[in-house]
């Protein structure tokens, strides 16, 4: 499983989201996750559609097919549940 994360610097929702993810991270430093900041990286992150609301989460299989995807603030329990969840596919 891959996870892409998309935010930017002035997202206040990104701001809120980085300590859950820093949580996170403690318990699933195995995880691929690539972050892209959508006005910085702004070819990559076309390619995978945001929308206007950011954060945007994507999960990817291991043949690089989304999976799911959360856009906006979420819960960490939600987080942990939907890698527990994808992290075999």
């Amino acid at each position: 499983m891959k996870i892409i994360k998309i935010g930017a610097i002035w997202c206040p929702g990104c701001l809120v989201m980085k300590k859950v993810w820093k949580n996170i991270m403690v318990d699933y430093e195995n995880i691929n996750i690539i972050e892209y900041d959508y006005d910085m990286d702004s070819e990559e992150v076309v390619k995978y559609n945001p929308g206007k609301i950011l954060p945007v989460v994507i999960f990817m299989d291991k043949n690089n097919n989304e999976i799911d995807r959360i856009i906006g603030e979420t819960k960490e329990e939600v987080l942990r549940r939907k890698i527990d969840e994808y992290n075999d596919k």
